[in-house]
């Protein structure tokens, strides 16, 4: 995929997420009890709709849009599995055999996004340059470093969210304290008969904000673990892959009788 439909579909994906988090939101508003609607929406607000939980439920939306994202991108890389890039026989791949490999990459979908096509790509086109195992070798394990750098680097935006929304539950339960100690300060609220339980009700939001924040953080976190080592097995895979029927399979590249005659 290009830069442009990668691009619309990340905010396909995100409007998608504001989508979903406002429909639950109305949902929880219309379906669930006063009690609730409390603790997960701080319905009672007099600034309500623009509660933190509110905030904390688009984040969390837009984390499930992200991993989604990412669930189908590693799925996309399990399927390069499929495509057959290389042949499976067990035969020696010659000077031939390794260019109608690399000439057929580049006319598959994702022959150019996808870490298996990229990974044999450059082997090939190191081999062919050098003629040495050994080279090839080298530019297969560097190429799996660099892209396991890359799936991490994917999960930051992730990794940003998991940390925004305890954030936003800690910074939810410091507001909900101010305004019970300002409701607590104005002297004709201290004389009323339901005093207590007004401050009460409101130290009782602001502590469920961060059970709440944890509770989300938690859900994200265990989601994210569970996507990005479906991409990382993803990874592994296509590296034993091209390890079994590339590497191995390796030793009558073009210069490489030239090599080892000189030697």
């Amino acid at each position: 995929m290009n830069n442009s439909t990668t691009l619309f579909r990340r905010l396909f994906v995100f409007a998608v997420s504001i989508v979903g988090a406002l429909v639950t939101i109305g949902i929880i508003r219309v379906a669930a009890s006063e009690n609730l609607q409390e603790i997960l929406l701080d319905a009672d607000a007099d600034f309500w709709p623009f509660t933190v939980q509110n905030i904390m439920w688009v984040a969390l939306f837009i984390g499930f849009g992200e991993l989604f994202l990412r669930w189908s991108t590693a799925s996309d890389e399990e399927n390069q599995l499929k495509r057959a890039y290389l042949p499976t026989d067990g035969r020696a791949l010659d000077a031939d055999t390794l260019a109608r490999i690399k000439s057929g990459i580049s006319d598959r979908k994702f022959g150019r996004d996808a870490f298996l096509p990229r990974m044999i790509s450059r082997t090939i086109d190191q081999y062919r340059m050098s003629g040495n195992e050994d080279q090839a070798i080298s530019v297969l394990n560097s190429s799996l470093e660099l892209y396991m750098h890359e799936i991490d680097l994917r999960y930051s935006m992730l990794r940003y969210l998991t940390w925004l929304i305890p954030s936003l539950g800690f910074i939810g339960t410091v507001m909900g304290i101010m305004f019970a100690l300002q409701y607590a300060g104005v002297p004709a609220n201290a004389e009323a008969d339901d005093f207590l339980y007004q401050v009460t009700s409101r130290l009782g939001v602001a502590f469920t904000t961060t059970l709440l924040a944890l509770i989300m953080s938690a859900v994200l976190v265990l989601a994210q673990s569970l996507v990005q080592s479906k991409e990382e097995r993803a990874l592994n895979e296509a590296g034993q892959y091209c390890l079994d029927n590339l590497i191995l399979r390796l030793g009558s590249g073009p210069d490489a009788t030239t090599t080892k005659t000189s030697a």
